[in-house]
Order: C-alpha cells, then sequence, then structure tokens
C-alpha cells in the first residue's frame, strides 16, 4: 500500500500530546500510517485536526467491525476534536452482489448507528449521517470531486469493468466528501483495506483547496477460524456478532483455532504457540488492556501453565461482559441517537451547511 510503519518517536509522540497510549496503537494494532505525524505539528501549531471513519451499513456488526471505533472515541477524548461518521447506505445498495434493497441498507444503516453510538462518543463533537440523508448537503462538494477523478483512474484503483453500474462509479467521489468537512487535516482510522479511497483524496485535495487526508491503518483482528484473514458475514463461524447470545459466543470460542497441543499432557509439556492462538491474539488486540496481565497469560500459555482451555474461559468471560455493557448502552443509545444524527451542537450546525 506504501504506507508509513508507525514507529517509536510517533508513539511517543502522541503518548506525551494525548497523555497516554491506549493499547491499539501501543500493540501496533494500528500500524501504519499517513501524515500521522503531520497531523500531530498541526495539533502542536494550534491549527487542530478533525477524525472522520465511516461503516458501510451491509448486515449486522460483529466484533472486528467496532473495534476502530475504540480507537477513534479515544482520540476524541484525548484531543477533544470533532468526528464524522459516514453511513453508506448508498454504497451497499449499488454492490449488486450483496443483493440488498435501499431499505434493507437504510435499515441496517440505523442498525449499526446505535452500535456506533453505544461507543460513547461525544453528542455535541459528532455527526453520525446516513448518504441518503445527507447527499443535497454534500453533492456540491462531490460533483468537484467527481470531476477531477476520470474513469481510467477508478479502474485501477477499485478494478472495476465494465459491468461496474454507473453507480459505484460516482461513489467514490461522495466518500471523499467528508474528508473535506473542515478546513484543516482530516484524520482517517480504518482498516488497512480502506486506503484506496484516501490515494485519490490526496491527489485533488489540495487542488480544491483542503489538506491532503491523513490516515492510520489497522489490522484485521483474527478469525475465530484461523490467524490469518478476515472475519466474513458469510462465514458466520469465523466472526461474533454483537447481538449474539452466550450460548452462541461460548460455542464459537471453545471451537476457535488454537496454538495448543493435541492433549493436555504435550501441552504441559511443549506448551502453546501464543501467535497462532486466536483467543490469545483476541485478547492482545482487544480485551486484555493491561499490559502485565496479557504478558503473564503469554508467558503461561507457552510454558504449558495455562491448558487452551483454560485460555479461551478468560477471552470468553470478557467477551461476555463486553457484549452485556455494549448492548446495554445500545439501548440507551436509543434515546441519544438524535443528537448524533440530528440535534446535538455538530449536527445542527452540519444541517445548515452546504459543502461547496
Amino acid at each position: 500500500f506504501g504506507t508509513t510503519p508507525i514507529d517509536d518517536e510517533l508513539l511517543r509522540r502522541i503518548g506525551k500530546l494525548a497523555g497516554e497510549l491506549n493499547h491499539l496503537l501501543r500493540r501496533r494494532v494500528f500500524f501504519s500510517h499517513r501524515d500521522l505525524d503531520k497531523v500531530l505539528d498541526d495539533w502542536e501549531a494550534g491549527r487542530g485536526f478533525f477524525l472522520y471513519t465511516g461503516r458501510g451499513p451491509s448486515g449486522p456488526m460483529h466484533i472486528g467491525h467496532i473495534l476502530p471505533f475504540y480507537l477513534t472515541k479515544w482520540l476524541q477524548d484525548r484531543f477533544g476534536v470533532n468526528v464524522y461518521i459516514q453511513l453508506t447506505d448508498d454504497e451497499k445498495f449499488l454492490e449488486e452482489e450483496r443483493g440488498l434493497t435501499l431499505e434493507e441498507t437504510r435499515g441496517w444503516a440505523y442498525e449499526n448507528a446505535l452500535d456506533i453510538a453505544a461507543v460513547g462518543f461525544d453528542p455535541d463533537k459528532t455527526f453520525i449521517f446516513q448518504d441518503t440523508e445527507y447527499i443535497r448537503n454534500m453533492y456540491p462538494m462531490a460533483l468537484k470531486v467527481a470531476r477531477k477523478v476520470n474513469m481510467s483512474w477508478v479502474r485501477a484503483v477499485f478494478g472495476f469493468d465494465m459491468q461496474t453500474n454507473i453507480g459505484m462509479i460516482f461513489y467514490p467521489a461522495i466518500q471523499i466528501v467528508p474528508s473535506l468537512f473542515e478546513k484543516r487535516r482530516c484524520l482517517i482510522p480504518c482498516a488497512i483495506d480502506q486506503d484506496p479511497y484516501w490515494r485519490i483524496q490526496r491527489d485533488i485535495a489540495e487542488s480544491l483547496g483542503y489538506y491532503k487526508a491523513a490516515a492510520i491503518h489497522s489490522k484485521f483482528l483474527p478469525p475465530l477460524t484461523g490467524p490469518t484473514g478476515k472475519m466474513s458475514a458469510s462465514q458466520p463461524e469465523s466472526a461474533i456478532y454483537l447481538h449474539e447470545d452466550e450460548e452462541s459466543v461460548r460455542r464459537k470460542i471453545w471451537k476457535a483455532y488454537s496454538g495448543g497441543q493435541p492433549t493436555a499432557e504435550l501441552h504441559r509439556k511443549l506448551g502453546g504457540n501464543p501467535e497462532v492462538d486466536v483467543a490469545f491474539q483476541w485478547l492482545y488486540y482487544f480485551f486484555e488492556p493491561d499490559d502485565a496481565r496479557l504478558k503473564k497469560i503469554e508467558e503461561d500459555y507457552r510454558s504449558g501453565a495455562l491448558l487452551t482451555g483454560e485460555l479461551k474461559l478468560i477471552l470468553t468471560e470478557k467477551v461476555l461482559r463486553f457484549l452485556e455493557e455494549h448492548r446495554e448502552k445500545r439501548e440507551e443509545a436509543k434515546e441519544k441517537l438524535h443528537l448524533y444524527k440530528y440535534d446535538g451542537e455538530l449536527a445542527k450546525e452540519m444541517w445548515k451547511k452546504i459543502h461547496e
């Protein structure tokens, strides 16, 4: 992708400015960037920055989907900046292979917005918007972006061909617009596969009088089925969804790919391999923020003192607690969603704006 690894010096700077380092950064779950150093330069010079991320509402959200939102919230908490969250109900309708109606993607946009609001963003500094609702405000800027991007360019970046519908060909212009919502640098926390959009943005932003977007990229949370790849809706066993019941969570984690030995006796003797053990990786990525506790679990697993089943139980209890808390916050979000979408300070301001 031609991105830059996040090095120790950058982490030191973030930690100094933020007052601490989030474990998603400390452990290099967010591992590469574009212009993160310039975002910090801007912050130090008093120019500030803003955050932009999003979700394609094609179905229910799983734990891997929600993870980048936790880093986004942490950045908002630490720096007090605005967050813009785009729900791309248009894009998911246009992706024909999904077979979704526009009503379905709009319905999923509402459901996904509740999960995102449950993360706990500041309702006066966060704007959650759905493309089919907010398009009137974005359209003039989308046109300006679209005129600068030709067919051979999007074909090269996204692999579009003669069978691609014309909605998909125009769509990248709409995803670029929120990175131009403010006349300051935008930082985009996202999974590494989203990077192509920002490459186009970075090539055209300055000609429109805006900053090139900066990005910070996360690895994919490993699927339960093995240590590589990503979770997939077509493989329900690979992921744990935010709405899953306890029995299903216990069963899926118990069957998760393990780095342990075939028998308890062998495991006690030879130990396990945390590098390929999905339960350990989930603790590392998200569910055990305490470094000292994680190190103890790793040492015990490597030595054979901790069995695979015991490691899976540690993760299971943490996941169940997280999901229970998430569901409570999601219920509360039903009363607050209007603040994020329409009535909070930032949302009200955004509905008055036409982005030209």
